[in-house]
């Protein structure tokens, strides 16, 4: 069984979607800098078992379309592509919608804002973070750059800056960055010293691929995607924060009612990034979330890191709803 690619137009835009198998729908959301490629374990694994499991490439990325206004990449603009792929592909039945890194909260948010169309939500290494007075990327602006310290969103706010560096090597980009927030890096590879006006990849080492979940042949595939369609759609998601804050605090409650379910890596340095338990903060307004899984000594790459791990947790999740 192998997938098929399907570009399903919402709303004049056009987004590519990788589809295996046939039953409930499940749909896969990736995050930054991915693909809907990141999700190749669980399509198989899905299909399998008896879903429609379908990856879409994120507006911006891969095949799908790559609006340049900033503006494009809000919130309120991804979530209604999610609803509308999942319109297209079950129109008579809610789906299942998984995120992962910045798909986590753009499935998180899916689900909020549109409750009939998905029928239960999981979310990877992002736990649900609600809006607050304070705007996301102010607070970090506070914890971080008062501090003189370097925080990677801040680092993405001005436009072409990061999209330059990235951009001048993919194959190196994804390299580099997918190995420093992984399980494999060492304590100490991601800089905690980091300073406000360094690059993103300063300092980052060049690790000896294969890596035990990353080939040769999936960094050229990676490559190849953000080779053609380059950095600014995926950075363009970062600078949104005030735009999301706004809408998402007047657009609902904030509150999950669908059957949810969490999986994060005990290594993943998102989890890390501000004190606290992300997870245990969560629940209160995922009040229905099934179960929180934190796999030992994975990174922040986790459905790509231990996709045997991650599809037996999903398929368990999913029987049980």
């Amino acid at each position: 069984m192998a997938h098929e690619f399907r570009n399903i137009d919402v709303d004049g835009t056009s987004i590519r979607v990788a589809v295996e198998g046939e039953g409930p729908l499940v749909l896969f959301v990736h995050g930054f800098p991915e693909s809907w490629y990141s999700w190749r374990h669980q399509l198989k694994a899905l299909a399998a078992a008896g879903f429609t499991a379908a990856a879409m490439d994120v507006r911006g990325y891969g095949g799908s379309d790559k609006p340049h206004p900033v503006e494009a990449y809000d919130m309120q603009s991804i979530t209604a592509d999610v609803a509308g792929v999942a319109q297209a592909l079950q129109p008579d039945a809610p789906a299942v919608v998984v995120g992962h890194d910045w798909g986590a909260p753009i499935a998180w948010n899916s689900a909020l804002l549109y409750p009939d169309q998905f029928r239960a939500v999981a979310g990877l290494s992002v736990p649900h973070i609600p809006q607050g007075e304070i705007v996301q990327i102010e607070a970090a602006r506070q914890f971080f750059t008062a501090r003189g310290l370097f925080f990677y969103q801040i680092y993405f706010q001005d436009e072409g800056v990061a999209e330059a560096e990235l951009e001048a090597d993919p194959a190196a980009t994804i390299r580099r960055f997918y190995y420093a927030i992984s399980g494999d890096a060492p304590d100490g590879t991601w800089p905690t010293d980091k300073r406000h006006g360094d690059s993103l990849l300063l300092r980052l080492p060049e690790p000896d691929i294969p890596l035990p979940w990353l080939s040769d042949e999936d960094v050229a595939y990676y490559a190849a995607e953000f080779g053609a369609s380059g950095f600014r759609g995926p950075l363009n998601r970062y600078r949104n924060s005030h735009r999301d804050n706004a809408y998402l605090r007047s657009a609902s409650d904030q509150i999950i009612r669908q059957p949810a379910l969490f999986i994060g890596g005990t290594r993943d340095l998102v989890l890390k990034m501000f004190p606290g338990d992300m997870v245990a903060a969560m629940k209160p307004h995922v009040p229905n979330l099934m179960a929180a899984h934190l796999i030992e000594g994975c990174g922040h790459w986790t459905q790509q890191e231990r996709p045997d791990e991650v599809n037996a947790l999903l398929l368990d999740w999913l029987a049980r709803l």
